[in-house]
This record gives C-alpha cells, structure tokens and sequence, in this order.
C-alpha cells in the first residue's frame, strides 16, 4: 500500500511510501531527515485538528514516521497519497537553548577534522539552530538535525565504555546530549547541566521531536 509524492509551499516534499504493519499501524518510510520532521509535523497538525480519528501515537524515527491506533488503515494510507506536505519553516517549533561547556575530550579532535582552530568549535556549534528530529537509545536522549555536511564527523573507532551523563555528542548528521551515563561511540566536544529527562516533569523529556535547539557556550 503506497502514497505519492506530494508538493508543498516549501518546496518539493519527499515521496512517501505508506506500509500496514499492523491492524491498527502504519508505517511511513521517507527518504529523507527533513521530510520526517515535515511529514511528523503535519500528522501531528492534523491529529491535534481530529482529522485522523483515533490516531494515538506518531513516532518519527530516522527515515520512518510510526502511527499507531489507526481505526482505518487502508483508508488513512490513501488519504496521506493525496496530502501536499509542506516543509518546515525554520521558526517552526519550541525553542530551547541550552547552556554548553566546550571541554570535550574529543573537541580538538572534532576542530582538526573540521580544519579549524579548537576555539571556533563553538562558534560553529553556537550558531547552528538544531532541530529534534527523533528519540531513542535511552530515555531523553534526542537525535538532532542540523549540522552543515562539511560539520559531520564520523562515530569515534573505539566506542567509549562510559560517556558521562551531559556530554554533548556528535556523530554523522546528528548531535546528542547523553541525558544519563552509558556506552557511546559519538565524539565528545562539551558538556551541560540540563537535565534532558525528568520523570516528575511534564514533559519529562527536555528534547521532543520537533523542539529547536540552540547551544549557548556558557561563562567560564
């Protein structure tokens, strides 16, 4: 069961394949990390206007956006073929700013890769707005978008036994803060004192898909 390709103000949206994996489950597959976080974006635009019934979740993941509690799949799958999904406008979405120490282990690492002094590091990360594209590994733990290509480093060769809890991570297309101490293969350039999840706070995740994310260098 497939959906077309679709337009938008924005520009040419990604096509979008639309799977039954489930009685009540549709998986979409898109080509893309912007067209997960379009496609995402407007599902959830539509569910919170009622008109995908009793849609209860919609997870996006990298290149995939799940719903599930689909009262009528094979109809829904239809009706996303003929949707035009317009990209995101950059403003789109909560703001969260999140106050960085650039003390990394991997940060001189990072920079001569980059082929930049160590001290630009954070200029560069700094202004770059990221954007929450999916969640997953552990609890908090956000996958953040936005990275220019000539800014993506590869995962380190030899994953670390235990990344401390506030590390921010980068790795490929995406950066990360580790929201709790764990193994982890991404390089380390910083480290914050946000707490990222927070079972007693609503929401307990401090990064959703679909917040904007901009890394401020704290005082020394």
């Amino acid at each position: 069961m497939s959906a077309g390709t679709g337009t938008g103000t924005g520009g040419p949206a990604p096509a979008t394949r639309v799977l039954r994996v489930g009685r009540e489950a549709l998986l979409c597959e898109v080509d893309s990390a912007a067209g997960v976080a379009a496609l995402h974006a407007e599902l959830v635009r539509r569910r919170d206007a009622g008109e995908l019934g009793g849609v209860r979740e919609i997870v996006p993941a990298a290149r995939t956006v799940l719903l599930d509690g689909v009262r009528e799949p094979g109809a829904l799958a239809a009706r996303i073929g003929g949707w035009r999904v317009p990209a995101l406008a950059p403003a789109e979405g909560p703001l969260v700013r999140v106050a960085v120490r650039y003390d990394g282990p991997d940060l001189a690492e990072v920079a001569a890769l980059w082929d930049v002094p160590p001290a630009r590091v954070p200029e560069i990360v700094g202004g770059t707005e990221f954007r929450v594209a999916f969640c997953g590994f552990a609890p908090g733990f956000g996958y953040l978008t936005g990275l220019p290509e000539r800014f993506r480093p590869p995962r380190r060769a030899s994953p670390r036994t235990s990344v401390p809890a506030g590390s921010l991570a980068l790795a490929g297309e995406y950066a990360g803060v580790y929201p709790r101490s764990s193994p982890g293969g991404w390089q380390l350039i910083g480290s914050t004192d946000a707490v990222l999840w927070d079972p007693a706070r609503e929401p307990a995740a401090l990064f959703a898909p679909g917040v904007r994310v901009r890394f401020v260098a704290a005082a020394a």
